[in-house]
């Protein structure tokens, strides 16, 4: 797109109503005042809970969607803009509801022969017992359908697995204890058809937690991140195979380890990135030559289809 205009009027979706719901606003308030500078007309929508009431008879030509995690991720909304006919950013229905789920998205990359840790589906206390006789210590236990590690926690002893396993099940979805990854923490970015600078990532914290992505100036991150080119090459592919493999495009993130015999294992996939202050996709750009307000313009761009 060459001009702002042929965007027509874009609605910037953020809020929502999921667990993300501060960190979507912040993030959508970024990419608002990124549109504003570049000259397209905008409008910022805090959807909460209704997103077709927020949407009805507005005229807009398309949607920006800048909204974390549930009803904003995970297919619910991108169908909802199918129906009304709206173009929108990033992925499609399929690839946004794979991808949220971190169960489902385990077992298409399993059974394309991609690397992920091992893991349990932790429904009832016979299954903790399953984890630890399969899977030992340390293990992560997730919440399938949360992101920005809410509701995660390491467990290195049975006590802290059941209680990590409580408090997972306070999100209504599934949990599973998934096998801990020693090594060191990267992440990749895919922006269009192109795979940015992966960024290392390390924090004094058990883990990178919601803290450490948000809130703590001691997590470090390295862009450059430290590895051949060979070898960052190497991730970026892999990256680029766990999207093509539950139907991601536009724009996405893609969490993996390498751990310490040089095996990289593939973690999560993030359909609608932060684009705040502390986030990792603007980071990622950076590195590139990219500036904030240039990946926003490609990131609508995504909207567009051939």
């Amino acid at each position: 797109m060459r001009t702002p205009a042929n965007f027509g009027k874009v609605a910037v979706a953020m809020g929502g109503a999921s667990a993300e719901r501060e960190i979507s606003l912040l993030s959508g308030r970024a990419v608002f005042a990124a549109l504003e500078r570049l000259g397209v007309e905008a409008e910022a929508v805090d959807m909460g809970g209704r997103p077709y009431e927020a949407l009805a008879g507005k005229s807009y030509d398309r949607v920006f969607n800048i909204i974390h995690g549930r009803g904003g991720e995970d297919g619910v909304l991108q169908g909802l803009l199918e129906s009304m006919g709206l173009p929108y950013t990033g992925s499609g229905v399929l690839g946004s509801a794979l991808s949220m789920d971190k169960l489902r998205t385990k077992l298409c990359w399993r059974g394309a022969g991609l690397p992920t840790p091992d893991w349990q589906v932790l429904e009832n206390e016979q299954d903790l017992e399953r984890s630890i006789e399969s899977l030992g210590f340390p293990v992560i236990v997730k919440p399938a359908l949360e992101g920005s590690s809410i509701g995660m926690a390491k467990a290195e002893d049975r006590s802290q697995l059941t209680a990590a396993w409580q408090q997972a099940r306070e999100f209504e979805c599934s949990v599973f204890a998934e096998r801990w990854v020693d090594g060191d923490e990267y992440t990749a970015a895919l922006l269009q058809t192109r795979m940015l600078p992966l960024i290392r990532l390390e924090t004094p914290r058990r883990f990178y937690d919601y803290q450490a992505k948000y809130q703590d100036d001691s997590t470090r991150y390295g862009c450059p991140c430290g590895l051949s080119q060979v070898e960052e090459s190497r991730l970026q592919n892999l990256a680029r195979q766990a999207c093509d493999v539950v139907q991601v495009s536009g724009w996405a993130r893609v969490d993996l380890f390498l751990d310490r015999m040089g095996q990289p294992w593939l973690i999560e996939i993030n359909t609608v990135p932060g684009m705040t202050d502390h986030s990792l996709v603007p980071m990622a750009a950076k590195a590139a030559g990219i500036s904030f307000d240039e990946l926003v313009w490609r990131i609508l761009e995504t909207s567009v289809k051939a």
